[in-house]
């Protein structure tokens, strides 16, 4: 587990800030050749990442805030202001899914105000998100955060002392469930990635990843470890929005299939 790279005066160098941000990087380029390929307008697609890379971060921070109120019970100034207590700069506490939700919401409202094909956009640009997922979780583990449960597997991995892992559930052998986000995030960019090659309709690929990532996501979240405030029921908070995730995506790619019919009947 390496956490912090190193400092350069207050502000720490992390490993999962140096995850996020070659996330970022080679996301960029990645959706820079697939809105070539599609003939969109570069510049506007390269201002969406920026304006979705701002709205993932505030996302993800709101949502780990109002699922651990009590933590910032009179200490409100640190929800998002980024020095912290100890003089540090940097935000600690971020939840992957709430950034996801703050990105395809800036990215709608973005797309609608730019006039750009809502679903062609949204395809060109969900390899990249499951590349940055995969870079993004490879970033969790070094940090030693989202954590598994105890396992006795032979791949369970035994975070060291002092790391939030051990702090939680003791010095014992827990479900790698960041690797297992990762390997999951690189599997559905590869199908993407095949898809990609393929004709078909606008939406299918955004469709495609929607129901994938929310499939790998409620899967890993039975071995992960979670506090108890995130329980919804017999399901964590997290499964159940990727529940909606799920159906959400599985109506696009029925509507996206619906236009390509109607399309077709018309033509034919």
């Amino acid at each position: 587990m390496y956490p912090e790279l190193f400092r350069i005066g207050p502000v720490v160098v992390s490993s999962y800030g140096l995850m996020l941000a070659t996330a970022f990087m080679v996301g960029m380029y990645l959706t820079t050749r697939l809105v070539r390929q599609r003939n969109m307008d570069e510049d506007a697609v390269v201002n969406l990442a920026f304006g979705i890379i701002i709205s993932a971060i505030v996302g993800s921070r709101l949502l780990y805030v109002l699922t651990h109120l009590s933590e910032f019970e009179g200490r409100w100034q640190y929800t998002f202001l980024p020095i912290q207590p100890d003089g540090s700069i940097g935000l600690s506490g971020l939840i992957f899914l709430g950034g996801f939700i703050g990105a395809v919401i800036t990215g709608y409202i973005y797309v609608r105000m730019k006039k750009l094909p809502v679903w062609k956009t949204a395809d060109s640009v969900a390899p990249s998100l499951a590349l940055g997922l995969a870079f993004g979780r490879i970033g969790c583990f070094l940090n030693g955060c989202c954590f598994g449960r105890a396992c006795d597997l032979p791949w369970g991995v035994q975070f060291p002392v002092g790391s939030p892992a051990t702090a939680f559930m003791g010095d014992v052998h827990l479900h790698p469930t960041q690797l297992y986000s990762s390997a999951y995030a690189l599997l559905i960019f590869a199908l993407l990635i095949w898809m990609n090659h393929k004709k078909m309709a606008d939406g299918i690929m955004a469709g495609t990843f929607l129901v994938l990532y929310g499939l790998s996501r409620f899967t890993v979240d039975f071995f992960r470890y979670y506090e108890s405030q995130m329980q919804v029921g017999p399901l964590y908070m997290n499964q159940v929005i990727s529940i909606i995730l799920i159906l959400g995506g599985l109506l696009i790619i029925w509507q996206s299939r619906q236009k390509e019919s109607a399309k077709s009947a018309i033509t034919s």
